[in-house]
C-alpha cells in the first residue's frame, strides 16, 4: 500500500510541475528536474513489478473443527410386530334323536379363544407364538383344553415350530371340507383322524404354488420312544384350486404293549366354480395292519362339501359323508356309517353367522341319528401393530 502512495505522489507532483508551467510565473522547470522524475518513476515501476510477481496470500474464514458424524449408507433392519386376539363363540340348540332317545338340548360348535404374536426382526425371519383354549359352552363355559400352543420361527429355509399345532393331514385334506357348524365336522374326517397334535415338530416350506409340510411327534416315553406319529404332505393352491396328497403313519400301543401301526394315505380337491358357488372333497385310505394279523383291517374315510350362495346375505351349504373303520358289519366293534346335512346359514354381518341345520347318520350296526338344530356364531378379532 506505501509503493502505491508514492507512485500516486510522484504522478500528482509531475502534473503540479508542468499545470504550473503553464499558469504560473515560476521558476521554468529544467531537463535535470525532468530525468530525476523519470528516475523515480521507473524506480517505481521495477517496484510494482517485483511486487506483482510474490505469491498472493489468500485469507480463508476459519472452518469450524466439529467434525460430523459419517453417514451410514446402509439401512436398519425393520422390525415389526403384529399381535391378533381373537374369539370365536358358537352355540347350537337342538333337537337330537339319538339311541332310541331325543332330546332338547344345548351344544358348542367348537367356541374357542387364543392370540397370536409374529415379530419380524429381518428380512424373511419372524418368530411366532401362539395359544388357544377351547371354550365349552355345552357345560358352564370354562375354559377348555388347549388347541394350540407353539413357537415357530420363519426363515427364507422354511418355518420351524414345536409345540402342540395343526398337522399336514387337517391342513390338507379337512380343512377344506370343514365348512359345517359343527363340533363333529367334517363328519366322516372327525371319528379317528388328527386335528390338533402336541409334542409336535413342524416344518413348513412355500415355493410358488406349492406348500410341503411335515411333522413328526415326540411323546418321550409314550408310545414309541422315538417317533411316535409322522405326517407328510404337499399342496397345490392357485385360481381358486386346491389339490393335495398325504401320508400319515402311528404306531399303536395299548400302554407298553405294541399293537401294531396305522398308515393312511389321503387326498383332497377344492375349487371356487364362481364367487357363488364352492366344492371340496377329501378321502382317506387307512390301514389297521396289527401284528395279530388276523386283527388287521382296511378303512376309509369321504367326505363331500358344497356351498351356494342363495343371495347377498343367505348361503345353503350340504354335505355327504361316508366312515368306515374296517370291520365287518356284524362285528360289535364296528363304528361305520354314512349320511348327510344340509344346511342354510343368515349372514346379516361378516362377523355373525345363524343357522339352521338337518343333519343324518346311519349307522352298520348301531341306531341312526338325526338332529335338527339352530344356532349362532360371533367371530371377533382385533389386532395390533407396530415397529
Amino acid at each position: 500500500m506505501r509503493i502505491i502512495n508514492q507512485y500516486i505522489f510522484a504522478l500528482v507532483a509531475l502534473a503540479v510541475l508542468f499545470t504550473s508551467q503553464t499558469v504560473s510565473a515560476a521558476p521554468a522547470v529544467t531537463m535535470a528536474d525532468i530525468k530525476a522524475l523519470e528516475a523515480q518513476l521507473e524506480k517505481l515501476k521495477a517496484l510494482l513489478l517485483e511486487q506483482n510477481k510474490q505469491p498472493k496470500t489468500v485469507h480463508k474464514t476459519p472452518q469450524s473443527t466439529t467434525i460430523k458424524p459419517q453417514q451410514s449408507t446402509q439401512t436398519k433392519p425393520i422390525t415389526e410386530t403384529t399381535i391378533d386376539v381373537y374369539a370365536t363363540i358358537r352355540p347350537t340348540f337342538g333337537l337330537i334323536d339319538e339311541q332310541t332317545q331325543s332330546n332338547w338340548d344345548i351344544r358348542d360348535a367348537l367356541s374357542h379363544s387364543g392370540f397370536k404374536v409374529t415379530h419380524e426382526f429381518a428380512d424373511g425371519w419372524a418368530a411366532e407364538l401362539h395359544g388357544e383354549w377351547g371354550i365349552d359352552l355345552a357345560n358352564e363355559g370354562n375354559f377348555g383344553k388347549s388347541r394350540r400352543a407353539y413357537t415357530a420361527i420363519s426363515t427364507p429355509y422354511g418355518r420351524f415350530g414345536i409345540g402342540k399345532q395343526r398337522p399336514a393331514q387337517y391342513l390338507f385334506i379337512a380343512e377344506y371340507v370343514d365348512i359345517f357348524n359343527h363340533s363333529a365336522s367334517p363328519f366322516a374326517y372327525d371319528p379317528e383322524s388328527i386335528f390338533f397334535v402336541d409334542n409336535l415338530l413342524s416344518y413348513r416350506l412355500d415355493k410358488g404354488p406349492f406348500t410341503f409340510v411335515a411333522v413328526g411327534q415326540f411323546d418321550g416315553n409314550n408310545g414309541d420312544n422315538q417317533t411316535d406319529l409322522f405326517n407328510t404332505g404337499l399342496s397345490y393352491d392357485a385360481n381358486g384350486l386346491h389339490a393335495a396328497i398325504t401320508y400319515q403313519h402311528n404306531d399303536v400301543y395299548d400302554k407298553d404293549l405294541h399293537l401294531g401301526e396305522n398308515s393312511i394315505w389321503a387326498s383332497s380337491f377344492a375349487y371356487e366354480f364362481t364367487d357363488k358357488f364352492y366344492g371340496a372333497v377329501s378321502y382317506q385310505d387307512k390301514d389297521y395292519d396289527r401284528i395279530n394279523n388276523t386283527l388287521s383291517r382296511q378303512g376309509h374315510t369321504f367326505d363331500l362339501s358344497l356351498a351356494y350362495r342363495l343371495a347377498k346375505h343367505y348361503k345353503l351349504k350340504t354335505g355327504i359323508f361316508d366312515f368306515s373303520d374296517g370291520y365287518h358289519s356284524n362285528d360289535a366293534n364296528n363304528q361305520s356309517f354314512d349320511g348327510y346335512n344340509i344346511t342354510l346359514e343368515w349372514l346379516p354381518t361378516p362377523p355373525l353367522r345363524v343357522h339352521l341345520e338337518y343333519l343324518n347318520k346311519s349307522f352298520d350296526n348301531q341306531h341312526d341319528m338325526q338332529s335338527i338344530s339352530v344356532g349362532f356364531r360371533y367371530d371377533f378379532k382385533h389386532q395390533w401393530q407396530y415397529q
